[in-house]
């Protein structure tokens, strides 16, 4: 009946491919405008209503990718997804997006994992962020699921895309050591995200390499978000004089906008008083005032970089078998046979992108800090 034709039998009445097919269907660009009227009239013509998943199956191949995200209204989000838009654009995939809420990590993840692959549609999981999820989601790769990982993971188990949060957070503390700066505090991220961890030991590296012993009571616990930046800042701020931070290194640039409003609050100025350096590079941080220093990371080339790698390893699936998730794809050894007699397991693609310094007035660079040469003197 015409009314159950798929989207094979719409390329071979109109004469083109599949993928074309579909990029009308999507409204997509790039497709002839002559070719485009005459699919769109054979699909009126047949009373054909597109189904996205069926289609893909219909082919024996998933279509719908699912993207697992900790949340839309997280600031680097936007970018992320443009990047990750602009890879999927050219291809024949749809994206399933799925986001978390922050209330409950732990089961709110395992409960979206659960649903997305429950309804066996998705070809592969793009995961962001994905926090004490990281390991739920290890197994699922382990067992032949296509999946990728945009940053925080707490081992390189899994297909992942990132930066290094260590190494930019010691550039970040550097620059401050540099400017004369020796009681720097700190205020992280959340402690079930691997990037807070790993910032902290970027900082902590550098204090060290100076021979700075790290002091607790400079370093507080955020949540990413600006209104614990504020309130880590106003502890800080309460300290007595000889104890306060010269400078601060936020774990975002979010916290570092808090920091802005307590300044404010206290009656102190940036850098003046206290120098200032985020991280991300958020879209605001060159307009806020003064401007913010902070690390650059490549948030839309990450997404990018991410579905990218999930794209190869889905055609990869498909050259290699039409079945579902199999234990061998990518390089994993057959089960069932003698582990001994297989080459070595491969190591899962690791790509690490480079995040750089951006340089603004919030740190004071091109301020003096006069430096004391006795213990316990103020930097001013």
């Amino acid at each position: 009946m015409a009314g159950k034709r798929t989207i094979e039998d719409i390329a071979r009445l109109a004469g083109v491919s599949k993928t074309t097919v579909s990029r009308v269907l999507n409204h997509k660009p790039d497709v002839d405008p002559a070719t485009r009227e005459r699919i769109l009239r054979i699909i009126e013509e047949q009373s054909f209503v597109p189904n996205i998943a069926a289609s893909g199956l219909a082919g024996g191949r998933n279509r719908l990718i699912g993207m697992l995200i900790p949340s839309l209204t997280w600031p680097l989000i936007p970018d992320l997804l443009r990047g990750i838009a602009e890879a999927v654009e050219d291809t024949p995939y749809e994206l399933v997006l799925y986001s978390i809420k922050d209330e409950d990590l732990e089961r709110d993840r395992s409960e979206v994992i659960n649903r997305l692959l429950a309804t066996q549609l998705t070809a592969g999981l793009l995961a962001v962020f994905p926090g004490p999820a990281s390991e739920q989601l290890t197994r699922l790769y382990k067992q032949g699921f296509p999946i990728v990982i945009i940053d925080d993971q707490i081992e390189q188990t899994t297909p992942w895309v990132g930066t290094d949060n260590t190494a930019g957070a010691y550039t970040a503390v550097r620059h401050l050591i540099k400017l004369g700066h020796r009681r720097i505090a700190h205020i992280q991220g959340p402690p079930e995200y691997l990037a807070s961890h790993d910032r902290y030991n970027g900082y902590r590296q550098a204090l060290l390499e100076e021979g700075i012993i790290p002091d607790p009571d400079l370093v507080l616990v955020g949540d990413f978000l600006p209104p614990t930046g504020r309130a880590c800042a106003s502890t800080l701020f309460e300290l007595p004089l000889e104890k306060r931070p010269t400078a601060i290194f936020a774990a975002t640039d979010q916290m570092a906008y808090g920091v802005l409003t307590a300044v404010e609050e206290y009656g102190l100025s940036v850098p003046r008083d206290i120098a200032l350096v985020g991280y991300d590079d958020d879209a605001p941080s060159a307009h806020v005032r003064p401007a913010l220093t902070t690390i650059r990371q490549p948030i839309f080339e990450m997404g990018q970089s991410g579905i990218e790698l999930l794209l190869s390893m889905l055609s990869e699936t498909h050259r290699s078998t039409h079945s579902d998730w199999s234990p061998t794809k990518f390089g994993r050894s057959s089960i069932g046979k003698d582990r001994e007699t297989q080459p070595p397991e491969p190591q899962p693609v690791r790509i690490q992108l480079p995040t750089s310094l951006v340089v603004r007035e919030s740190c004071g660079a091109n301020s003096h800090i006069s430096v004391s040469t006795s213990a316990g003197d103020d930097l001013r």
